[in-house]
């Protein structure tokens, strides 16, 4: 049997029922958690601009709502405008060992394809669809043996949402594998917009979740796809990874649930910075480090953390912008030196163009440890040079937000109110809170979603 097959079996077999009450209860910590960076999203930088270019993509309205804009458009256009949205801030939550986010993807194409059902989607139909889409996109990302070469969270993401429509639909095998090798052909995602800290990850993660709708379709209407999309010679694994070893993957389907091992992001920042800021909370807690007498600061960690965000800080006074400064930690580094934590209202302009950050920052850097895992984000130490000539350390062993150091509820609510704060939506909180609490019980989620996309019932 080919690991589509075998995929796509398990997606449609996952029953609320059978999920254990950790993965349950992760699915809506992380629905809550990602309806609210989506709705913060509706904020960032170029967000307006994107709304605006998918408006003009159909004429009139649709059924599908868009988060923290108060209307609807067609289900690829919202798609793809709330997939840009959850993640444009790195906010969204992750699956580390995967190197995956992967509710950015799933819940846009999910909200989008639950506006388009005839019949009411139960909370349990939705929470076991985003299960099962979860348990496909991570499984794929922890395949891989080798170090990141294409945007996972956009490439691996794609299959995560098909294979969570299809299970939301209960669709057979055959129309699910059609449709995962319809989303071979749309996948896509390259590190290059990391490289250069261009808005292209985001817009990589709507791109996937809007083609994910167009391959559903295409399999819904009887046209064939491939059957190898995940294991075939020019399929996924072979065009995405360079090393990968899928099988002891399959045989864990149904007995480890992916979406307990997402990660919470307390920050707003890519999540290889989150040890560092932890790292350097705690000196400043313990050892009184301050942005005065700091002389130098060296975050050494493993090879991954030092690609993602160990990025230069340009020499000022050149452009700093928000993309690029989300995965700076010598840049992320400064501003919790002069703040105590890094948060939305961080990457204003007037907060990127600050001289004295830039100044801070040239003293941050980030080296890469030996470690060979090539997905490892921890451990990291955190190592501080005073003005006084003393040299103090933190080490990081797991990083907040991840199933080793989950957040509290308190945390996890605090967050999501602050987002919708930063929206300016701040009373849609509490009625979503209480209905992703009881999300078992919840017999229309189109009507909810639309309630938090600030539209009536």
């Amino acid at each position: 049997m080919m690991a589509a097959d075998i995929l796509a079996r398990h997606a449609l077999s996952v029953e609320w029922v059978g999920l254990p009450e950790p993965a349950r209860d992760a699915v809506r910590i992380f629905l809550l958690d990602t309806l609210g960076v989506g709705i913060a999203g509706s904020k960032a930088p170029f967000a307006p601009e994107i709304a605006a270019a998918g408006q003009n993509w159909a004429s009139g309205g649709g059924p599908a709502p868009v988060l923290g804009r108060g209307y609807a458009l067609t289900a690829p256009q919202a798609a793809f405008i709330n997939a840009f949205q959850i993640h444009a801030q790195e906010f969204d939550c992750v699956h580390e060992a995967a190197v995956v986010h992967p509710l950015a993807t799933i819940l846009a194409a999910l909200m989008a394809d639950t506006s388009r059902q005839t019949l009411p989607v139960t909370g349990v139909e939705f929470g076991a669809a985003l299960a099962a889409g979860v348990d496909i996109a991570a499984t794929l990302g922890l395949a891989a043996k080798t170090p990141l070469k294409f945007f996972r969270p956009a490439t691996a993401g794609i299959f995560g949402c098909v294979a969570a429509m299809a299970r939301l639909r209960r669709l057979d095998v055959d129309t699910t594998r059609s449709a995962f090798g319809h989303a071979l052909a749309f996948a896509s995602g390259t590190m290059q917009a990391h490289v250069e800290g261009k808005p292209g990850l985001p817009i990589q993660v709507a791109h996937a979740a809007q083609a994910s709708l167009i391959a559903l379709d295409l399999a819904l209407a009887g046209i064939p796809g491939t059957a190898g999309s995940i294991d075939g010679p020019f399929g996924y694994l072979a065009l995405f990874e360079t090393g990968t070893d899928l099988p002891p993957l399959l045989t864990r389907l149904g007995q480890d649930w992916r979406i307990a091992q997402v990660s919470h992001k307390p920050f707003p920042t890519g999540r290889a910075a989150h040890g560092g800021i932890v790292a350097l909370q705690t000196l400043m807690r313990d050892h009184g480090v301050n942005a005065a007498n700091l002389e130098s600061l060296t975050y050494t960690a493993p090879p991954l953390i030092q690609r993602l965000v160990g990025r230069p800080l340009p020499a000022y006074p050149a452009a700093l912008t928000a993309n690029y400064a989300r995965l700076c930690f010598a840049w992320l580094g400064a501003v919790v030196l002069t703040r105590g934590t890094v948060g939305l209202s961080d990457f204003a302009d007037s907060r990127l163009s600050d001289p004295a950050l830039h100044a801070l920052g040239s003293r941050i850097k980030v080296v890469a440890d030996d470690n060979p895992d090539p997905a490892a984000f921890t451990p990291g130490v955190a190592e501080a040079m005073l003005t006084d000539g003393r040299i103090v350390r933190a080490r990081i062993d797991s990083q907040l937000g991840s199933p080793m150091t989950p957040l509290s509820r308190e945390q996890h609510l605090r967050k999501f109110r602050a987002c919708l704060d930063f929206a300016g939506a701040a009373d849609l909180a509490d009625p979503l809170i209480r209905a992703i609490d009881d999300l078992q019980d919840q017999a229309d989620m189109a009507r909810l979603l639309r309630r938090a996309a600030g539209l009536p019932d």
